[in-house]
């Protein structure tokens, strides 16, 4: 399937079936492609491939060779330095007769040039120095006594008696307990000159540094490589079990060579390896060390060479059979195009049983029909395109254009730029709400009034034929771009002065409401558009509040002198704050309307009306900031000033203060107030709870819980619904009653606890409990 853009979106086609002549030129490339790939493919791999083998073995032996002369290097670099170190002279000849235990300075300096050469060698060892004394001293490096005949005293005094060279490599046992392990190890008698030596130094290669060295000798997996004395016998090598039974099957075939060095194949458990091995000279001994590799493993960068040159080849052909086919569809494609362009919904069929040519003018035809279709459907479609292009021009979007552009752009759309004058209206309807009380739109027509309003300047402008563009925004207002040629420019002015004069009276008189028109500027410049119509919006703020329809001329504005606005009813103000600091829902809004009527009197303008009602909502908002309240948790967190702008109604505006503002306020400060009256009579709770038994009034309770006797007694009241001397007299009973029942006071007693005097207190609870407080307290016990 083929992905075509067709209509403004990307469909899938059927592909061509191609004829004789495709396939024929298909498979003549292909050949032509593919036959010196695989030439050169077979030349690499014959010729080079062994080549390439042969190199390699010769660059593993003398890769063999090199490390071996590095380890070499370094077994002679390390018995230099141990016959170096043995002649110190801290090994001196009177080492033998030293007492160690005493002479801790001597013991001390040899314990530090044991460690000295542990630290010095070239291959990590573990040194230790051997004294033979009357009492054997063994330094490892750390000072130590030995027992004449322990295991270790025994070995030292055979490496001491031992004849042959002072200095000479062995296997000697491991020195850690339990380990019945050798160890590799360099013993160096001292002095070295002397045929009595008393002392030996004995240097134990590290089973790890070792095998490091061995390791370099065997670079791939699978190998093996090993160090034998001059007698072929294993000094040291790997520890699998792969390697050992390698090894051993090895040495019994390097018997055959006696040669310095060689190199041979050797073949075993149906693996070839590369045998390397050669001679070095030790001191006192002479090595052979053994290499042997897998050839497999040498040869591995060959065979991933050989899967490289077969992959490339087959790569090779792949590109050659796409090249091919390229070529091909290349050769076949100015037909080919014509029918895959033309024929794309067509069956295949009905593309293979015809001619090519013959389907081309079907198809040709039927495009022709389709275009035809679709310049139709965009004539239709051209007024909303023109729309959006406006609307985008008068909000600015298109203000990176440049002025030539935005002409061309109009050109395209049908409009006539060349030498023409633009002038700027701005329409804004306002009174919804009246004309929702009388019937004729409800609450949310906006949209519908806004159709209306447009509809009427069209038919408007064509009825004087004149020429322009009418902008709907949908929220009572409208735009209008009026084109003109320029012949005298007082004429345009007056003409367009008059259509707005009608306009404006032709709405009111069928919608039934306000009708501001604001004239902007004219200019010849598109770019300039945006700036007049904003200004013109600007202008409609200097409407006055109550006319039913005017029209507001910006260059008179701009020339006008500065006349005194409207006073600021602060008066009205002060008494509507005093109405909601004490709650009276019905006087505020009562006030609120004459504060709106003397507002938008004496031909206020739509400024003076906003900036005072927005003065009015700063001035609410600080006095609930005064009380301690946030306005966000009061009243709605939105942008309130906001929404207070976008009115122009005074209806509205008085719903919205109720609504949003006062309701709100009154309610929160009716709330606040409740829970303010608790807490003093809560207050005063405590105070007569501690203050019951003594003589006191109900000023004495206001005074302590911060009020006025009144305003106390009336919340008392509101709260507990009790008055405050009742309150106080029960609690006094309740006392009394309780020391009556539970005390042996005397009456008169119980009488001054609660605060009264006797003969009251008698009368009081005789009064309250029908029975003299005697009687009550006989009462109490008897029953």
């Amino acid at each position: 399937m083929d992905v075509i853009y067709k209509g403004g979106i990307f469909v899938l086609s059927r592909r061509m079936i191609p004829g004789s002549f495709f396939k024929k030129s298909l498979i003549l490339n292909l050949l032509i492609a593919s036959i010196p790939g695989l030439i050169v493919g077979v030349l690499i791999y014959w010729f080079v491939g062994g080549q390439l083998e042969s190199e390699l073995l010769t660059m593993h032996e003398n890769q063999i060779t090199k490390r071996a002369e590095q380890i070499s290097d370094q077994f002679e670099r390390f018995e230099i330095m141990m016959s170096h170190f043995a002649f110190e002279p801290v090994f001196n000849n009177n080492l033998s007769e030293t007492d160690f235990l005493r002479q801790f300075e001597i013991t001390r300096d040899i314990t530090q040039t044991v460690i000295i050469m542990k630290n010095s060698l070239p291959i990590q060892t573990e040194v230790e120095l051997y004294v033979n004394t009357t009492s054997p001293v063994w330094f490892s490096p750390q000072y130590e006594t030995i027992a004449l005949g322990s295991k270790r005293g025994q070995q030292m005094k055979a490496l001491l008696s031992k004849g042959g060279s002072s200095a000479h490599w062995m296997l000697l046992p491991s020195a850690a307990e339990g380990d019945d392990s050798s160890e590799l190890a360099f013993v160096h008698k001292v002095p070295s000159d002397v045929s009595n030596p008393y002392a030996v130094l004995v240097a134990r290669v590290d089973h790890t540094d070792l095998q490091k060295l061995l390791d370099s000798l065997t670079p791939y997996s699978g190998s093996a490589a090993f160090l034998l004395n001059e007698d072929n016998k294993q000094l040291y090598s790997a520890d699998s079990q792969h390697a050992s039974l390698l090894i051993q099957n090895l040495i019994l075939e390097l018997n055959q060579y006696s040669g310095e060095t060689a190199k041979f194949i050797w073949s075993w458990e149906g693996r070839k390896y590369v045998v390397s091995f050669g001679k070095q000279q030790r001191v006192g001994t002479e090595w052979k060390y053994v290499s042997a590799v897998p050839i497999d493993e040498i040869i591995s960068p060959l065979v991933f060479l050989s899967k490289l040159i077969l992959i490339i080849s087959c790569s090779g052909l792949l590109l050659a059979t796409i090249l091919a086919w390229l070529a091909s569809r290349r050769i076949y494609s100015p037909l080919a195009d014509f029918m895959k362009r033309l024929s794309y919904d067509m069956r295949i069929s009905e593309i293979s049983s015809q001619d090519e040519f013959r389907v081309i003018g079907q198809e040709w035809l039927r495009l022709m029909t389709q275009s035809m279709a679709l310049q139709s459907t965009l004539e239709q479609q051209l007024p909303q395109v023109r729309q959006g292009f406006l609307y985008q021009l008068i909000q600015g979007y298109l203000s990176s254009y440049e002025e030539e552009e935005l002409k061309e752009r109009m050109r395209q759309h049908g409009w006539r730029v060349d030498g023409c004058v633009y002038h700027v209206l701005f329409v804004r309807v306002t009174g919804l709400i009246q004309a929702n009380m009388s019937g004729r739109f409800e609450l949310g027509d906006e949209g519908l009034v806004s159709f209306t309003v447009a509809n009427i300047i069209q038919e408007l402008a064509e009825e004087r034929r004149i020429s322009c563009q009418v902008l709907n925004f949908h929220d009572l207002t409208a735009g209008i771009i009026v084109e003109m040629v320029p012949a005298d420019a007082e004429d345009h002015k007056n003409i367009v002065y008059e259509f707005s004069e009608i306009l404006v009276e032709t709405v009111h008189q069928i919608l039934k409401m306000r009708v501001t028109v604001s004239l902007g500027e004219s200019s010849p410049d598109i770019r300039r558009i945006p700036w007049l119509f904003e200004e013109a919006r600007q202008i409609l703020g200097n409407r006055t509040w109550e006319v039913n329809y005017q029209v507001l001329d910006v260059e008179l504005f701009k020339v006008r002198e500065k006349v005194d606005g409207t006073a600021y009813p602060l008066f009205i103000e002060r008494e509507l704050m005093q109405a909601l600091r004490i709650g009276t829902l019905d006087e505020a809004e009562l006030l609120l309307h004459d504060f709106l009527e003397a507002l938008t009197s004496n031909g206020a303008t739509d400024l003076d009306v906003k900036q005072g009602v927005v003065n009015l909502l700063s001035s609410i908002e600080h006095e609930i900031m005064h009380l301690g309240l946030n306005p966000n948790d009061v009243l709605t967190s939105v942008n309130r000033f906001e929404q207070l702008s976008a009115i122009r109604e005074s209806e509205h505006i008085s719903k919205w203060f109720m609504e949003k503002i006062i309701s709100p306020f009154i309610s929160e400060l009716e709330a606040r107030n409740d829970e303010k009256l608790k807490a003093i009579v809560g207050k005063a709770v405590q105070y007569i709870e501690v203050k019951y038994m003594e003589n006191f009034s109900l000023e004495d309770c206001a005074l302590f819980c911060g009020t006025n006797a009144t305003l106390l007694s009336r919340s008392f009241r509101k709260v507990s619904g009790k008055n405050f001397i009742d309150y106080l007299t029960e609690l006094r009973m309740e006392k009394a009653k309780a020391m009556l029942r539970d005390t042996e006071l005397m009456v008169y007693h119980i009488a001054e606890k609660v605060g009264y005097q006797h003969n009251y207190f008698n009368r009081l609870f005789k009064k309250q409990e029908g029975v003299t407080p005697k009687q009550y307290r006989s009462r109490i016990r008897g029953g």
